[in-house]
């Protein structure tokens, strides 16, 4: 699965030699060549990401990854994907009196 969040950039560090070495053995060879896990900070967005579209409250995944919920929503909010069929489920059923 790739990340749209990701940057396409990698910093050049002294662990980016290992890191990339990883990925080629870790990847398909097609997915080597795009910017997936291009970094390895970019598995910790993949990670959030990941908890906000598998419906963790707002506030858990912020405190798991350090950020304020404002910092998390102006961050990660281009990242949430398919939840519109639920959210408009929820508004339903409260628009229908079941508040449970």
């Amino acid at each position: 699965m790739q990340y749209s969040c990701t940057k396409s950039s990698a910093p050049r560090t002294n662990l980016y030699p290992v890191w990339s070495k990883a990925r080629a053995i870790a990847l398909p060879p097609d997915r080597v060549a795009t910017p997936l896990a291009l970094r390895p900070y970019d598995l910790r967005h993949a990670a959030v990401s990941t908890w906000l579209n598998s419906g963790v409250p707002a506030a858990k995944v912020a405190e798991r990854a350090g950020h304020s919920v404002a910092v998390l929503h102006r961050v990660y909010a281009k990242c949430l994907d398919g939840d519109d069929a639920i959210a408009n489920a929820r508004i339903e059923r409260v628009l229908d009196g079941d508040n449970g």
